[in-house]
This record gives structure tokens, sequence and C-alpha cells, in this order.
């Protein structure tokens, strides 16, 4: 199940307050000033710094190919 529009509209790094780039297909979403993404489990964001994963420089020009190609947008406008 996709995340409420309405939701990906308000949500943001909890560290940099930046929008995010929402991946539905691998559940979850990423930041891509800090390299970081955070899951979503059960159709609920993990929006805790702590739990975000780091990704690689390989693993960033992945996401930011798919993004690109799949055209996701940021969740909102900074």
């Amino acid at each position: 199940m996709a995340l409420d529009p309405q939701l990906l509209e308000i949500l943001a790094c909890p560290e940099d307050k930046g929008p995010l780039l929402y991946f539905e297909a691998e559940d979850s979403l990423y930041n891509p000033r800090l390299h970081r993404r955070y899951l979503i489990r059960d159709d609920i964001p993990i929006m805790l710094i702590d739990e975000a994963e780091s990704v690689d420089d390989e693993e960033h020009q992945r996401l930011m190919a798919k993004a690109e190609s799949e055209g996701i947008e940021p969740t909102f406008s900074a």
C-alpha cells in the first residue's frame, strides 16, 4: 500500500528538515543530501535518526538514477 499523499506532503528528514524521495517499490524514503534512507514498515515511515540507514556512494547513484528515470519528486519543495 502506498503512503497517503497528504502525509508525503509534510514528511521531512528529522535531521536536516529537508524533503525526501519516496521509493514506494522499496518501502523507503531517501534523503539524498545526507545519503540516509528511512524504511517504511507496515505502511509506517520509521523517521528515527538512529534507525536510518546510511547509503554508500554506489547506492546513492542508483537511487538518484531511479528517481530521475521514474520521475520521483521530493516530498515537498524546499
